[in-house]
């Protein structure tokens, strides 16, 4: 009798039992290849990017808008007779007009548009701040008074002015309000904005 160990294979002359493997043949379960490690930003939160060029343009613009009204202002200061005078003498006044008190409402209209102009540079400059710190709404607001801007110059070109100096001032101006438009509403500029806002909700900024 044999004992069944020696040379024979495991399970004697009638072979090995069902699943046996021959030592070194083992196979092993395969495993998924480890994920690639990504450097980018997590999904949903946006590439960190810096102030871009669009924003800087347009924002300048504003800028040198709100230079060329305060220098508008001032030459207006400098020549206000002159320009009262052709305000008035434009202004289609009819023959029963009592003269003295049309100036007098002239000069109190003219008084408060120089002061409504400085006070409206200041309010335009607290916007362009904020616009600049990247507040979407402050953009916003400096598109609609850019239109109402826009608008106003085109107008004073169509009426004319006293002084030459003070026109061409005026089509600088509108000029510039459009280029600053359309700076602030490309698209650089709306990802730096969206960016912005995402910094704040998160608690970054």
């Amino acid at each position: 009798m044999t004992s069944g160990q020696g040379g024979n294979p495991p399970g004697g002359p009638y072979g090995p039992p069902p699943g046996w493997t021959p030592p070194g043949q083992e196979q092993y379960p395969a495993y998924a290849p480890a994920p690639a490690i990504s450097y980018g930003p997590p999904p949903g939160v946006p590439q960190s990017m810096e102030r871009p060029l669009t924003v800087r343009a347009g924002l300048g613009a504003f800028i040198g808008s709100m230079v060329l009204g305060v220098v508008a202002q001032v030459v207006t200061l400098l020549n206000y007779q002159k320009v009262l005078d052709w305000t008035l003498a434009n202004a289609g006044i009819g023959q029963g007009a009592d003269p003295e008190l049309t100036r007098e409402a002239a000069q109190l209209g003219a008084r408060f548009g120089i002061v409504l102009g400085f006070v409206f540079v200041i309010v335009y400059g607290l916007f362009v701040w904020f616009a600049w710190r990247g507040r979407n709404w402050a953009r916003i607001v400096l598109w609609v008074l850019a239109g109402l801007g826009i608008i106003s110059g085109v107008s004073g070109l169509a009426v004319g002015s006293p002084l030459p100096f003070l026109r061409a001032i005026g089509g600088f101006q509108t000029l510039l309000l459009l280029a600053a438009v359309i700076a602030l509403a490309l698209k650089p500029s709306n990802e730096w904005y969206r960016f912005r806002k995402w910094q704040r909700m998160s608690g970054q900024r």
